[in-house]
């Protein structure tokens, strides 16, 4: 996919593309669940101090975010996207370790293999069915308090579950699994929609992987970066 544009897709066909990168991509991972064992849990991942367990753990409740808040009122205006739901509140210390220990004390919930996939296979599949029952334009209110559409919070389940996927197929010393769906959904927040620079030749899953720093820039990479004064989304404000 070198030479790929940037985002195209506006409206109802935005809405179907990200529902369905949100069914890709956890449909995806499901199956790698399936197929781990009980070792495979206790790997480390490249978000210390997480192991695998952990990883999924986190992820695991990311998805199924959306089921409360869609049971709760909606707040009566939309303040928050995607791109600045990710801000500098998200990542301060006190938050960071909140969300440490809380996906450690899910993990030891649910020791197994099996358990570990079940559970993840509920959340996701309870998520999908509480979206597909919403009216167009419904609102939500995140954790954090943000006001947001239903369709830019899923957009934020996509990037946790595909950019998270990268770190747990690394720990599995896996190929990236990240579904195109997925993949184009995350390039096109982390981007907003532009195309890369001329030269670079990146695939949305190429972007994804540098952009978040799951793979290196080389020196021309750099260069034509800077050169082109591309810039990205920062998960860290």
């Amino acid at each position: 996919m070198a030479g790929w544009p940037g985002r195209q897709r506006t409206g109802e066909a935005e809405v179907e593309m990200v529902r369905m990168a949100f069914r890709d991509e956890c449909a995806r991972l499901e199956e790698v669940l399936r197929g781990l064992d009980e070792a495979d849990l206790d790997r480390p991942t490249p978000c210390p101090p997480w192991a695998v367990r952990d990883l999924l753990a986190h992820v695991r409740t990311g998805v199924g975010r959306l089921v409360d808040m869609l049971a709760a009122p909606a707040p009566q205006r939309a303040e928050v996207d995607a791109a600045t739901y990710f801000g500098t509140a998200k990542f301060t210390p006190e938050v960071d370790s909140a969300r440490i220990d809380s996906a450690r004390r899910e993990a030891r919930a649910l020791p197994g293999v099996r358990e570990v996939a079940d559970g993840f296979a509920r959340a996701w599949r309870a998520t999908d069915a509480a979206v597909a029952a919403q009216p167009p334009g419904r609102l939500v209110r995140t954790r954090h308090g943000d006001p947001m559409t239903l369709t830019e919070f899923l957009r934020t389940r996509v990037v946790e579950v595909g950019v998270h996927g990268l770190d747990l197929a690394d720990a599995l010393a896996r190929q990236p699994w990240l579904t195109p769906t997925a993949a184009e959904v995350v390039a096109d927040l982390l981007s907003d929609g532009r195309p890369v620079p001329d030269g670079l030749g990146w695939d949305p899953l190429t972007l994804v992987r540098k952009a978040t720093g799951r793979a290196a820039l080389t020196d021309r990479e750099r260069t034509l970066v800077e050169r082109a004064d591309f810039r990205w989304l920062s998960f860290s404000g």
